[in-house]
C-alpha cells in the first residue's frame, strides 16, 4: 500500500460536480492498494497515519496526532501511486491491485481507520473525481508499507563522523596534506 498524506486546513471531493466528501482540519488521504496488500499492511498504515505527529502544538512544533487534535479524514484511492516510469513514457500501472480487489482493500482500509475513532469521508472508488484541498503548512509524507516492513539502515549521521570521513576517499582535503 502507498499513502500520500496531506496536512489540510479543509478539504473536499466531486463527482460530476456533486461534493461526496469533505472535511476542516485534519487529513487527506490519497490510497493505493498493491495486490499483496494485507490486513496486517492495512492495520499498520492505519494505525501509522492516525498517530502521525504532524499537528503543532502549543509550542508551535509538530507534536500532535490526528487522533489528538480531534481531526478528520479524506481518503481518495489512487492507484496511480504505483506508477512505474522507468521504461518509455506511458506510466505502467501493474504494481497496482486490479479494480475488484483494491475496492475491497479500500473499504477494508477505510473501515479500520473509522474504527480507530476519527471521521472519515471518501470518495468514489473508480470514478474521475476532483480533489480540492488547501495544504497547512505545507506538509505532505509519503508512507510506502514496503518502507514501514523494512528494518531501518543505520545513518552515518548516528555513527559519527568517523565512518563518513572514511567514504570521502580523495574528495577529503585533509587527506590532500598527506601526499
Amino acid at each position: 500500500m502507498r499513502a500520500v498524506i496531506q496536512r489540510v486546513k479543509e478539504a473536499s471531493v466531486a463527482v460530476e460536480g456533486n461534493i461526496v466528501g469533505a472535511i476542516g482540519e485534519g487529513l487527506l488521504v490519497l490510497a493505493g492498494m498493491a495486490p499483496d496488500d494485507t490486513d496486517e499492511i492495512l492495520d499498520l498504515m492505519a494505525q501509522k497515519i492516525v498517530n502521525l505527529r504532524i499537528f503543532e502544538d502549543e509550542a508551535g512544533k509538530m507534536n500532535r496526532s490526528l487522533l489528538e487534535m480531534g481531526g478528520a479524514l479524506l481518503v481518495v484511492s489512487q492507484f496511480t501511486l504505483f506508477a512505474d516510469c522507468r521504461k518509455g513514457r506511458r506510466p505502467s500501472f501493474v504494481g497496482a491491485a486490479p479494480p475488484q480487489l483494491a475496492s475491497a482493500l479500500f473499504d477494508r482500509f477505510v473501515d479500520k481507520l473509522r474504527e480507530l475513532g476519527p471521521r472519515v469521508e471518501t470518495g468514489v472508488f473508480q470514478a474521475m473525481m476532483d480533489v480540492r484541498l488547501c495544504n497547512w503548512g505545507p506538509v505532505t509524507i509519503v508512507l510506502d508499507s514496503a518502507d514501514l516492513l523494512r528494518p531501518r539502515r543505520s545513518s552515518p549521521h548516528r555513527n559519527g563522523t568517523k565512518e563518513l570521513a572514511g567514504t570521502l576517499g580523495d574528495r577529503n582535503p585533509e587527506r590532500e596534506e598527506e601526499r
